[in-house]
């Protein structure tokens, strides 16, 4: 094997992670830089070795290899750019509906480089969410959709249902020939300036596009290598969708920092875990690899993804694994780790961490020498809004797993209803600050004030987590519920989550893990626990998928199993349970548990014919 160019560190040195840092440690991104301000000089440096490298398992078991040369993509760029400048505004809207790829990769970074916000979605069809497309294409109401010839049929069918004089024109990315390039016309772009929409999942909402510049991405950036001693030029694989915050930014690091991506589809890691974990083997021989991943995935490659017999793994340089976008379990961490500790992989490999759009992904986790570990705490007490440390094998104990700290740069408080930070130990609301957060809503002033537009009313005198922050600035209300122990961040749920029974506080996802545990014949991570209206106050209703094998398994065993766990661990009562089939509980399109729609599907009567007794 030939000498790795990548690999090479001079290559490297006109990128320096301290040029974007300044003495004291703030991170401090130049005006005029932007998303894709790297890419002609990355292509200068690279010519023809890969940028990034699709593997289609479509049509070909082994994942034939579909890549772009930086010089490649910088004429992909160019040319959709310049026809984009022909159809477009600066500042219009234009919409990614394309399928997982290299055209996608393309597609969305000629958006941004002609001046346009860019829109990631994904291409019709996506299963059930077509319903979800429409809605946030109603909201973005973009100029021009960018899509591949493949999936041109089926974008032009979704907006069939816009009005003929607002419905976007439809561009082919891969039938647009290179020579187009030359129409290119480099706009002025800002740092400031909107680079993108990332709409939210929707699992708690209506999705809302959140507004994020050019400065908030490449803080973002910055703040991941600070806080994981990444290098620039670090290698990474991605199965994650790119229309999803986590993916989208796993993008990002080849922009800016030069180096290589391998990307696959989503599908293609579900059906064979395998082919993740092989790809990271693959790229860590040439040196230190990381990606990310959601707490579900690294279950399944524990349990799915082990190298046939006889076949060579070696994971030694996967240094960082981050674990988030859904509540983080040291069960699955540990499963991962024991599987492949025998092939090299680290022990503080996998980093829980906590992320979200409207910071552009990541807000904290754990540090690079450390290993993932949780704290139990006390169920009542945690209901009253006290984290209260307790024993593990303690009556009422609850697991969470630590987030670590905040990134660098990135300012974390837990705060009361009022806004005023609270100390150590107790339960609030997690609020933000810091350059990574996005500029509010589109086209939603109200949400974005009362979302984005917080202010502190007091601070702790001492240990303060708002220390540095100006006393006027502004906080991101993010809606989840979290509190600091030792120094270290701790998620506890949502608060529309909340289920209030009796005046006492349940979080659904303790309450659904109980469930998960209470029969093998539940499918683990697939239960929607919620509170809808009774005669005398609100009352728990259970939604919990079948597990594979489950088909024959009498329903009436099962119900009885959940009903006495839900009964002795949260001294509350099901008032009805629906045992339904794989598949059929609601999830966002990045895979999250989607309990607000599973709640309305079940108050318009589409689980009735699962009813129990």
């Amino acid at each position: 094997m030939g000498r790795d160019p990548l690999a090479d560190s001079a290559a490297h040195a006109d990128v320096r992670v301290e040029d974007y840092v300044r003495a004291d440690g703030t991170i401090a991104i130049p005006d005029g830089i932007t998303l894709t301000s790297f890419l002609d000089r990355n292509r200068a440096i690279y010519g023809d070795q890969p940028s990034y490298r699709f593997l289609d398992y479509s049509s070909d078991a082994d994942g034939r290899v579909v890549e772009l040369s930086w010089n490649g993509l910088w004429s992909r760029v160019c040319a959709v750019g310049a026809r984009l400048q022909q159809l477009t505004a600066p500042g219009d809207r234009v919409a990614i509906l394309a399928p997982q790829g290299v055209d996608y990769v393309a597609a969305f970074f000629a958006a941004i480089h002609a001046g346009t916000v860019a829109v990631p979605l994904f291409a019709p069809s996506l299963a059930g969410q077509n319903e979800r497309l429409s809605a946030v294409l109603a909201d973005a109401k973009p100029t021009v959709v960018l899509t591949t010839s493949g999936a041109a049929e089926s974008v032009r069918k979704v907006l069939k249902s816009i009005a003929a004089a607002e419905r976007p024109r439809v561009i082919a990315v891969d039938a647009l020939p290179d020579s187009v390039a030359e129409m290119f016309s480099t706009p002025t772009l800002g740092t400031d300036d909107v680079a993108y929409l990332q709409y939210t999942s929707g699992s708690t909402r209506t999705p809302a596009g959140v507004q994020i510049t050019h400065r908030n991405v490449c803080t973002n950036v910055i703040q991941m290598i600070l806080a994981g001693e990444l290098d620039m030029s670090i290698r990474s694989v991605s199965w994650l969708p790119l229309y999803h915050d986590m993916g989208l930014i796993m993008i990002m690091f080849p922009a800016l920092c030069g180096g290589h991506i391998t990307l696959m589809d989503p599908m293609a890691f579900v059906r064979r875990p395998y082919r993740w974990i092989k790809q990271l083997g693959i790229e860590a021989a040439h040196g230190r690899t990381f990606a990310a991943a959601p707490n579900f995935a690294y279950e399944l490659a524990a349990e799915r993804g082990l190298p046939p017999q006889g076949e060579t793994l070696n994971l030694t340089n996967v240094v960082t694994l981050l674990n988030g976008s859904e509540p983080v379990t040291l069960t699955s961490i540990e499963k991962f780790t024991t599987a492949f500790a025998p092939y090299g992989l680290p022990a503080t490999a996998i980093k829980p961490s906590y992320g979200m759009a409207e910071a552009t992904l990541s807000v904290a986790s754990i540090a690079p020498s450390a290993a993932a570990r949780a704290r139990h705490f006390d169920r009542e007490q945690l209901s009253a809004g006290r984290a209260v440390t307790v024993d593990a094998a303690a009556p009422g104990a609850v697991e969470h797993v630590s987030c670590g700290n905040a990134i660098p740069n990135q300012w974390v408080v837990i705060t009361d209803g009022d806004g005023n930070e609270v100390p150590e130990g107790t339960v609030g609301e997690i609020w933000l600050h810091g350059n990574n957060v996005g500029h509010g809503y589109f086209g939603r002033t109200d949400e974005t004030e009362r979302v984005f537009g917080n202010k502190l009313q007091t601070r702790l005198e001492t240990d303060s987590h708002a220390t540095g922050v100006a006393e006027n600035g502004y906080w991101l209300a993010t809606g989840d519920l979290g509190t600091y122990v030792d120094g270290e961040l701790y998620l506890t749920g949502r608060i529309k989550d909340l289920v209030i029974l009796d005046g006492t506080n349940h979080y659904p996802t303790d309450i659904e893990t109980t469930v998960s545990l209470a029969s093998p014949a539940v499918r683990a991570g697939y239960v929607a626990a919620f509170s809808v209206p009774g005669e005398r106050g609100e009352q728990l209703v259970i939604v919990a998928e079948r597990a594979a094998g489950a088909g024959r398994v009498e329903p009436a065993t099962v119900v009885d199993a959940v009903r006495a766990a839900v009964s002795r661990l949260h001294q509350v009562r099901i008032a009805d349970f629906r045992f339904v089939a794989a598949g059929t509980i609601p999830r966002t399109t990045s895979g999250k548990l989607a309990r607000s729609a599973c709640r309305n599907e079940y108050l318009a009567g589409k689980f009735d014919r699962y009813a129990t007794a």
